[in-house]
C-alpha cells in the first residue's frame, strides 16, 4: 500500500489541485437554498384598493384577471377559468398585466384589443389562442406571425400598425396601472367578488382547485340579493 507520506510533492501537489476544486464545490452546493416557484411562493395580495374589485352592475358575482398573456401560468389556468364562466354564466373581467421582463406580452396585449374592436369574441378567441399556444411564440416577430395567421383564419386583415394612434397602448398602460393601485406583485391575480353585503366582497383564487368550491359559495352569499340577469363571459380591461 503507498501511503500519502512515500508520494512525491509534485503528486502531492497534483493530487490537490483535484480534490480542492471537487471539495469546494460540494461546500457550494450545501449551502445553495432551495427556491421555490412563483406558483409556490404564492401569498395572498396584499389589496390597496379595492374599490374595483365588484361585479358590474347587475351581477351578483363575476370572475376579475389581471394577467399576463406570456405568463405560462396564466395560460395554465386560462382554460379553467373559461370553464368555469361558461358553467356558471358569470361575468369575467379581464385586465392586462404585461410584466416588464416578458418581450412580447405587451404586444400581444395591444393585438387583442385590436382584435376587440372588431368583436369582443374574436378579441377573447385571440387571447385563448396565445394562451394555448405561448410555448411556440418565442419572439415580437414570431408573434406577429402568429397573429397575421390567426386574423387570416378568421377573415381579417391585421394591420401593419394596428395602433397607429396610441389609442390600444394607452388602455394597456391604464390597466397596469390599476393593477399597481389595486396592489398586484404576480400573474395571475384572480379574484371572485360578490356585490352582497354577506361574506366577502372579493377573494383571492390561490389555489385553483377550489375556484369552483368559492364561487359556489359567493352565489349562495348573494342568493337573497335582488336577481338580476348576469352579463356573461365579459372579459375586458377598464
Amino acid at each position: 500500500m503507498t501511503h500519502f507520506s512515500d508520494l512525491r510533492p509534485s503528486a502531492i501537489l497534483k493530487s490537490l489541485r483535484l480534490a480542492v476544486p471537487a471539495i469546494f464545490l460540494a461546500l457550494v452546493l450545501a449551502f445553495i437554498p432551495v427556491f421555490t416557484t412563483p406558483a409556490q411562493a404564492q401569498t395572498p395580495t396584499q389589496v390597496r384598493d379595492a374599490s374595483v374589485l365588484q361585479p358590474p352592475a347587475g351581477s351578483r358575482v363575476a370572475i376579475i384577471e389581471f394577467a399576463d398573456m406570456e405568463c405560462p401560468v396564466c395560460g395554465n389556468i386560462n382554460p379553467l377559468v373559461r370553464q368555469a364562466v361558461n358553467k356558471y354564466n358569470i361575468p369575467w373581467i379581464h385586465h392586462d398585466f404585461p410584466l416588464a421582463y416578458h418581450p412580447w406580452s405587451f404586444q400581444a396585449a395591444v393585438n387583442a384589443r385590436w382584435f376587440d374592436t372588431k368583436s369582443k369574441k374574436l378579441g377573447d378567441d385571440y387571447r385563448d389562442a396565445v394562451f394555448a399556444n405561448q410555448s411556440s411564440i418565442t419572439t415580437v416577430q414570431v408573434l406577429r406571425q402568429f397573429t397575421d395567421k390567426f386574423a387570416a383564419d378568421h377573415k381579417t386583415a391585421f394591420p401593419f400598425a394596428p395602433d397607429p394612434q396610441g389609442t390600444l397602448t394607452a388602455q394597456v398602460k391604464a390597466d397596469y396601472a390599476l393593477g399597481q393601485r389595486v396592489g398586484i406583485d404576480h400573474t395571475p391575480t384572480i379574484w371572485v367578488v360578490t356585490s352582497g353585503s354577506r361574506g366577502a366582497q372579493y377573494i383571492e383564487v390561490i389555489d385553483r382547485n377550489k375556484l369552483y368550491q368559492i364561487i359556489d359559495q359567493a352565489l349562495a352569499d348573494t342568493k337573497s340579493d335582488t336577481k338580476s340577469s348576469a352579463k356573461p363571459n365579459i372579459r375586458s380591461g377598464k
